[in-house]
């Protein structure tokens, strides 16, 4: 069998109405919708997240890159939508700013063993501050040599950070070296990382929020 091109997509909703039974039910077919597109080999893993009203969407599509709406349709009726040049949108895309790894393929992403946890976690940016953010660490993507969890990403949209990763965690970097000291990660050091972020209620003192899920997903 063909090993498919990964493709890993970050994406931010906002339900626009508060009606328990309604959600659990339209959410219960998004699920299955999903689960259907892993057991036809076209997704890789989904997990859906939420902060409020605020969704954040995972998922690692299988030989083509596609939008939310192929398995979380049935939400439409529930949400607001973003304005996009001339258009809006139930699902705005979320930029990946941050990774410690690159999938070449398929075979060479595949989990060897079913993760524990499948979590996700956002974090405000000070405005003032957040292109600084962006910089350090895609300067830290280029060089390639920090480790980090091989399933992680940071994705951006307008002054919000959400992160993916796996528990548990695993430790790679992206030129896939056992040596070699970042040079870049000390850079970010040195401009005061803390100063860069908005503290979130529930934090506890850390930077990114841990977020409760409404589902997650993967391949057996």
């Amino acid at each position: 069998m063909e090993s498919l091109a990964v493709y890993r997509c970050h994406y931010r909703g906002r339900l626009n109405a508060d009606d328990p039974a309604q959600l659990a039910g339209l959410l219960a077919q998004c699920r299955e919708k999903a689960q259907a597109l892993i057991d036809q080999h076209r997704m890789m893993t989904a997990g859906l997240y939420y902060f409020g009203r605020q969704l954040f969407l995972y998922y690692e599509a299988l030989g083509e890159a596609f939008r939310p709406e192929k398995f979380m349709s049935p939400l439409e009726p529930l949400l607001s939508r973003w304005p996009q040049k001339e258009e809006t949108c139930s699902w705005a895309q979320m930029y990946n700013i941050y990774w410690h790894d690159v999938p070449r393929d398929e075979a060479d992403w595949k989990r060897e063993k079913q993760p524990e946890r499948r979590r996700g976690r956002i974090a405000y940016l000070r405005h003032e501050s957040m292109f600084r953010y962006v910089y350090h660490h895609f300067a830290i993507v280029e060089e390639g040599l920090l480790r980090g969890d091989r399933y992680q990403s940071i994705a951006l949209h307008e002054d919000v950070l959400f992160s993916y990763f796996e528990e548990p965690r695993s430790s790679v970097n992206i030129r896939r070296v056992e040596d070699g000291e970042s040079q870049a990660i000390q850079a970010w050091l040195d401009v005061d990382p803390e100063s860069h972020f908005i503290p979130l209620p529930g934090s506890n003192g850390q930077n990114f929020l841990l977020l409760p899920d409404y589902f997650t997903l993967g391949q057996a």
